[in-house]
This record gives C-alpha cells, structure tokens and sequence, in this order.
C-alpha cells in the first residue's frame, strides 16, 4: 500500500505545479503581492494556494484507501469532508485577502464539531491531573476538543512563514502519527496518516527551496486540523497510546503559539491576536542569517529564507523523536514536554538579546 504515498504524492506535485504554471492567470487572486507586513518574507508575489494540491492529492490517496479496505477505509474521506469548513474559510481568505481570524477560527471550530459528531473524534483522557477528569463528562469533553483541534489549526499557520517550514514539519507530524498507529495495529489510520504525507511532500518539493508557492491559510488551516483530529481518532481507538503522545509530537506549533499570546500580552501589552515580526523563527531570519543582511536582490531573499527553516526542522525534531520513542509511556512524555518548553525559552531568550550561540550564526 505504499501506492497511498505515492498517489497522494504524485497527484499533489501534478496539482501545484499546474497552479504555478498558471499562476499569472490567477494571481490577481491568489497571489501574496503584500510583502510589507511584520511575517513577510518571501521576494517577489508568490501564490499562497497550495492546500488546493494538497486537498486534491489526499482526495484520490483516499479513494484508493476506500476501495482497499472497504467501508473502514472511508474514514479519511469522511475526515476530508469534515475538513472543509475549516479549508475553505482559509481559502476564501487566500484568494480576496479580507476574511477576518475570528471567522477562520470558527469555521474551523465547526470543522471539529463535525468530526465529533459524525467520527466520534472526542478527547476522553489526557493523563494531566485535572483536566482528565474534565474529559470524563460529556460536554467538557466536547469543549476541549473543539479547543484543542481549532489552536492545534491556528498554530499551524502561525509558524507558515519561511519556505519549507510549516510543511516539513507537518511531515514530521504525520510520519510519527504513521509509524505509532503501526505500532498500534491501527493500519487505517496509519495509511491515512501516509495519504496525508505523500500529499504534503508533493507540494514540498515547490515550496521547498525556491519558495514557488505557498500553503496559505488554506493549507495551514486544514494541515493543521488533520493532524489534530488523526491524533484524536488513534488515541480513541488505541488505548495503549499515551494520550501525552500527539501533544509532545506537535509541540512545536502549540509552544510558539501560546508563548507568542504570553510574549503579545503581557510582555509587549498587544492583543493576543496582533500580528509581530518577532517569532522564534522571525527572529532567526533576521538576526542568525547575517551573511544576507543588508544584500536586498530576490536571489539573497530566497537563500535567507529558505536557509532559516532547517533550524526549525531541528527543533520539531527535538520533539518527535522523543515520542516516537516513547509513545506509550506517559512519565517520559511529559518529561520530554517539559524539557522542550525550557529549551524553547532559553533559545528565544539568547537569541532575542543578540547571544545565540556561535554555531547558529551563519556568516559569508
């Protein structure tokens, strides 16, 4: 069944590349012409569409699965329907630019309360004293989900903002997902998890490093609601998978996320919401790729952005590689989930007050 990969691959790459070759057709659309906000970093106007590819690539990868496995092998395509809300409110904002977050964000609630509703995708443990006991009653239970699927989707498409960056860690995401649900004896999840892969890589290979195109609010949006509620449904039917287990696989997104909402309120006295430049991986653009500073032709732009993921990619790593580790073992989950959270702190701290270590600064 490795066909999954591949189709969901293939299909993706096929989609995209058409996008790009046609981009000066819809580029009044779906074209990012505005380079003059705090998060933006690319050279030149770039289509910011590319969840279209991916939506279509995972949408044959599982009509392949359905076919395979039957009426189990529907779930993904029952995902895929759920996720539309959630993919079509951040489309509509890639195309006319003026859909408000409060709506992506509802949109993508109501993404999870389908989902809850027709798949079951509930959170009913979380080995975290307190809210476990929440999760036992019904409606908590439900809040939570909403909550957590909806920030889980949010925080993907905060950290959207470098060529390769919000995409390869999706990846890394989704192959944890994959190998654990393997590891379970859940192969429907596991190969939808693969679908969603392959789907992913194949528009990797424009984003990743020539920056041809981008995810978008769409992409973000729905990469970040399939993660969130495929980590649901392999927790709900595996009861040997710690719970801590998707939460320390997506850390990266979620820490940025709410250290960003602390950092906005009360360190700077913004609103949570307010859009800044000053994000971990902002600031590693800025302050670690010296070798570029001051050269402005597209060509250094697209180096210096490019080269600024990789370190991102290392410090999802730091998170993934643990859970893969550990994926049923609560105590070390939550030591590793710790750990991360004081590593992050200390980076951005050093960084932040111009002392990165030597070995992150990247010089001509």
């Amino acid at each position: 069944m490795m066909l999954v990969l591949l189709l969901g691959f293939g299909l993706s790459l096929g989609v995209t590349f058409m996008v790009i070759r046609f981009s000066r057709v819809h580029a009044h659309l779906s074209g990012d012409s505005d380079m003059s906000g705090p998060q933006k970093f690319h050279a030149r106007p770039v289509p910011r569409v590319g969840g279209f590819g991916i939506l279509i690539g995972l949408f044959g990868a599982l009509v392949l699965l359905r076919v395979h496995f039957g009426e189990d092998g529907a779930l993904g395509l029952w995902l895929l329907g759920c996720a539309l809300p959630a993919f079509i409110a951040g489309f509509a904002e890639d195309l006319t630019k003026n859909q408000s977050p409060l709506r992506r964000l509802v949109c993508t609630a109501v993404s999870a309360v389908l989902a809850a509703w027709l798949l079951g995708a509930v959170i009913e443990r979380t080995d975290i004293p307190g809210l476990d006991w929440l999760v036992t009653f019904a409606v908590p239970a439900f809040l939570v989900t909403v909550f957590a699927v909806s920030g889980v989707a949010n925080a993907v498409n905060i950290i959207d903002g470098f060529n390769g960056l919000a995409a390869m860690c999706v990846v890394m995401i989704l192959g944890a997902l994959t190998y654990v649900a393997f590891q379970a004896g859940d192969v429907v999840i596991g190969f939808t998890a693969l679908a969603t892969l392959g789907a992913v890589l194949g528009f990797f290979v424009w984003n990743f490093p020539a920056g041809l195109i981008f995810l978008g609010d769409g992409g973000a949006y729905f990469l970040g609601f399939f993660a969130a509620e495929l980590s649901i449904l392999l927790l709900q039917r595996n009861s040997a998978v710690s719970p801590l287990f998707p939460l320390l696989v997506c850390i990266y997104p979620i820490f940025e996320t709410v250290f960003s909402m602390y950092r906005r309120k009360f360190v700077r006295g913004r609103a949570v919401g307010m859009p800044d430049g000053v994000h971990l991986h902002s600031l590693i653009y800025r302050r670690l790729m010296r070798w570029a500073v001051g050269d402005r032709s597209a060509k250094a732009l697209t180096k210096r952005n490019s080269a600024t993921a990789p370190y991102l990619w290392m410090l999802c790593m730091l998170s993934v590689i643990p859970a893969v580790l550990f994926w049923n073992n609560s105590a070390a989950l939550g030591c590793f989930i710790f750990l991360f959270g004081a590593t992050y702190v200390i980076l951005y701290s050093r960084i932040v007050r111009f002392r990165a270590p030597n070995w992150m600064i990247v010089r001509r």
